[in-house]
């Protein structure tokens, strides 16, 4: 459940409660919103098309688009085995390392707050999914 980047802008500069790089949260039945992460635009590689970070309450999702294509990788957060942050003067850089072997999600150039945002938002996911037992059928 995406929403497109024009919509994304419009709710960025809408005012509505967000920090001041991420786009507010959009709001969800029965679960955690949805938070939306932008890259900064000053940062290699995101001049044109910034890279986006989705989490929501059952996956991680990184959106990167491009002239002629899109380019997102999901992850469930019940796959996430680690969340390494790098710190620079101003920007992060995100790895999110999965526990079934498959291909990390990075992405650079986010703001240090919404970096930590993101790492505390998967570890109180993953600690919700932890409380919650199974309902086998």
């Amino acid at each position: 459940m995406g929403i497109g980047a024009q919509e994304q802008i419009a709710l960025s500069n809408s005012g509505l409660g967000a920090t001041k790089h991420s786009i507010p949260p959009i709001p969800c039945e029965d679960s955690m919103p949805i938070e939306i992460f932008k890259a900064s635009r000053w940062t290699r590689g995101n001049l044109l098309f910034p890279t986006y970070i989705e989490i929501s309450d059952k996956s991680v999702s990184r959106r990167k688009r491009s002239w002629l294509h899109l380019d997102e990788m999901s992850m469930s957060l019940s796959k996430v085995a680690s969340v390494h942050i790098k710190t620079g003067m101003i920007w992060s850089d995100i790895l999110i390392e999965s526990s079934g072997g498959s291909d990390p999600i990075s992405s650079h150039g986010h703001h240090k707050e919404d970096a930590r945002r993101i790492k505390e938002l998967i570890e109180n996911a993953q600690a919700e999914l932890a409380r919650k037992p199974e309902v086998q059928p």
